[in-house]
């Protein structure tokens, strides 16, 4: 039987924007062969299978085209909305390889569903300098161009990031990578998330560029386990005070405008907030 794939995206500024997500509420029993070639097929940044059923929610799995991955922060968005629209909203807790996800769903009175995730317990750890001078030279920066109180770390909220701001604008949005290079170094260095790259438009507000290459994808138009793991850089630089609401505008530079809402409390997980729509 032909294995049904819905498809969705998420966390869209305006029609056409988002991240696309790949959604298989029956994967139970799919070999991890099968589930990579659904995901290869299907050709966006990330496909979720529901691979069992729990009293509570759901155990979760990932796969990229190029292979799986522990957490998807968009994709864990555009199942609980599946999930909302099919069982009705509420709260439910979605094991994955990274750890307990709580996501909380409500519906608004024109039907659409917004969905708030929050992330496993984040980390966030100085990069070795070898690291920072291979990565550094791959995306053609140096050490002046990070913004002054910004160090550039590695953070943890389903999934290793480098976490790198810059301070010009002009270079955040026109530098340029090797999408093989990059791969190769993430693949290294275990960076199974994004390469996240951020400058600072306001006190509470950041533009992202998560480099993502794997397949004919290189950019990723919105990122929620970025987006948490950049609330908990965030929260570990003093950049936020607790309690604060970080927004993150993020997919123009693939032409998929997207705005992620971060709640960042005072300690444990970081909360992102967005919604997801079906793909026509």
């Amino acid at each position: 039987m032909p294995t049904e794939v819905l498809r969705y995206t998420a966390f869209a500024a305006e029609p056409g924007g988002g991240n696309p997500a790949g959604i298989v509420l029956d994967a139970e029993g799919m070999s991890d062969e099968e589930m990579l070639s659904v995901a290869q097929q299907v050709a966006y940044p990330e496909t979720a299978f529901v691979v069992a059923r729990t009293h509570d929610g759901a155990r979760l799995r990932y796969f990229s085209p190029a292979a799986e991955v522990p957490f998807c922060g968009h994709a864990t968005v555009a199942t609980a909305v599946v999930l909302a629209e099919r069982e009705g909203s509420g709260t439910r807790v979605f094991s994955t390889a990274a750890g307990d996800v709580v996501v909380d769903t409500r519906t608004a009175a024109d039907g659409s569903v917004q969905v708030a995730m929050t992330s496993v317990e984040p980390e966030t750890r100085p990069i070795d300098p070898v690291r920072w001078e291979r990565l550094a030279a791959v995306l053609g920066l140096v050490v002046g161009d990070v913004d002054e109180g910004f160090p550039v770390l590695e953070s943890f909220a389903g999934n290793w990031h480098p976490v790198v701001v810059l301070a010009d604008v002009e270079l955040f949005h026109q530098f340029r990578f090797d999408p093989a290079a990059l791969a190769a170094l993430k693949r290294e260095y275990g960076w199974e998330g994004t390469v996240t790259v951020l400058h600072r438009t306001a006190p509470l507000e950041f533009e992202a560029r998560n480099l993502f290459p794997a397949g004919r994808i290189t950019e990723d138009p919105a990122t929620g386990s970025a987006a948490a793991s950049t609330g908990a850089y965030l929260r570990a630089v003093g950049a936020v005070s607790p309690g604060s609401r970080v927004v993150i505008r993020q997919g123009r530079h693939v032409g998929r405008p997207s705005v992620l809402l971060v709640d960042v409390p005072e300690v444990g997980g970081i909360t992102v907030t967005g919604g997801a729509t079906p793909i026509a």
